[in-house]
């Protein structure tokens, strides 16, 4: 079993940064890709950024590349995402996940990201 754990969510002014944490326990060899996903009002849920455990190759969303990063210390069991230039649109909650055998099996309780105008 994995345990995901969110931090950093807030509210932040349109333009503003944020820097999401996602600390991971358990059985975490059993992770090939981690994620993190959001979820607006009335919206399904949508990836925002990949990065595999080995290798650490990324992969965004097209309305979050040039601003979002996803980065990873496997030392310290941890995800990050580096959101910048945020925008209204960005406002949703944040969901970190990790996926096993290519399913996304393990995810995490979520942080609120609201971005005002």
């Amino acid at each position: 079993q994995v345990q995901l754990v969110e931090s950093g969510g807030g509210l932040v002014q349109a333009g503003g940064s944020l820097r999401l944490s996602c600390a991971a326990s358990g059985s975490i060899f059993t992770i090939n890709t981690m994620g993190w996903y959001r979820q607006a009002p009335g919206k399904q849920r949508e990836v925002v950024a990949t990065i595999t455990t080995t290798g650490g190759t990324t992969n965004y969303a097209n309305s979050v590349k040039g601003r979002f990063t996803i980065s990873r210390d496997n030392a310290n069991n941890t995800m990050y995402l580096q959101m910048n230039s945020l925008k209204p649109e960005d406002t949703a909650v944040y969901y970190c996940a990790g996926r096993r055998l290519g399913t996304w099996t393990y995810w995490g309780q979520g942080t609120q990201v609201t971005v005002s105008s």
